[in-house]
Formats: C-alpha cells, structure tokens, sequence
C-alpha cells in the first residue's frame, strides 16, 4: 500500500539544481493523488522559462517510481495558479534568506 508520506520523501530528494531546496519545500508540488498503484502529481516550476523543465519532471517521476508499490507515475505540469515564494516552506524561506 503506497502511503504519501513516501512520496513526499521521494519528492524530497529531487532539486532544481539552481537552487539548494527541493521542490517539495519550494512549494512546486500542487497535488499529490494516489489512485491503487498509480501516482499523480500536479506541479508547476518556478517559472515558464526554467532551463530545468526539460528534465525536473523525468526526475520526479523517477523519484517517485521507486517508492515501493508505485507502478506509474503521472507527471502534470502547470503553471496556474503561478509559483511564488509564498509557497515555499518556512525551511525553505530561512535557506534562501527570504522572510514572508
């Protein structure tokens, strides 16, 4: 049985390598639903224009695919509502020296 604490430790582990806070802190995670032995995610980048959009979601995905049970992993990417650094995590705001 797939439980989203794991998940959200296997989103842990994947950063932008721009910036040294994962995208869970970051607050580029929007959904997480887990439907038997699929997983899908809506997230978003910090912007339209990352040069990391190419691969961050491969990097989910297989991040999350090795979550025991996770047969797939369904990656949706948007970018409404539009990511902003209120989203991100107060962890996340104190690395980056940010202060809501």
């Amino acid at each position: 049985m797939i439980i989203e604490p794991q998940i959200i430790d296997a989103l842990k582990t994947v950063y932008d390598p721009e910036i040294p806070v994962n995208i869970y802190d970051l607050g580029l995670i929007y959904s997480v639903q887990i439907s038997g032995d699929v997983v899908q995610l809506v997230m978003t980048l910090t912007t339209a224009t990352c040069p990391a959009a190419a691969f961050i979601p491969e990097l989910v995905q297989t991040a999350v695919r090795g979550v025991p049970g996770v047969q797939d992993v369904q990656v949706h990417v948007t970018y409404e509502p539009r990511w902003n650094k209120s989203m991100m995590s107060g962890e996340a705001r104190s690395i980056l020296g940010y202060a809501l």
